[in-house]
């Protein structure tokens, strides 16, 4: 159990529970409000929550310590963030949420491939039927 719990599956399961619960209360939470100011008010709060666990687990690094390519990969994952919530949340004000979150996860798929063209990961053939078949749900579920 305690390798299960220090395992990739575990967090990425988690993670999977918590991008649900942020797909229902960020539907509810845009019926009367901006998309846009609602992600600057979603983003307020996780960086007041991040914040407070880089310092209770004493995470924090000088900024110095960071390579510029960590720098620069990491500025532009912030930014291809912000561009995926401000789309996310507009999608969420615009459609069911049962529809969108479909279509953003999506991006498995696009990580899948850019894996493969970009970081030279391999994919076996069990994994690109699994790319398919994710493809394939996200038709059934976000058309009519």
């Amino acid at each position: 159990m305690q390798s299960f719990l220090s395992g990739w599956q575990f967090w990425a399961v988690l993670s999977a529970c918590f991008a649900a619960l942020t797909a229902i209360f960020g539907k509810i939470g845009v019926e009367n409000i901006n998309s846009h100011y609602a992600t600057l008010i979603r983003t307020v709060v996780i960086l007041v929550a991040v914040a407070t666990i880089v310092v209770v687990s004493n995470a924090y690094q000088s900024a110095a310590s960071i390579p510029r390519k960590t720098w620069i990969f990491l500025i532009l994952s912030g930014v291809a963030t912000a561009a995926s919530w401000l789309c996310y949340f507009r999608a969420l004000s615009l459609g069911p949420v049962s529809r969108v979150a479909p279509f953003d996860k999506l991006s498995v798929v696009l990580v899948a491939v850019l894996g493969v063209l970009i970081l030279g990961e391999r994919l076996l053939t069990w994994n690109w039927v699994g790319v398919v078949l994710i493809v394939a749900g996200t038709i059934l579920i976000g058309f009519r």
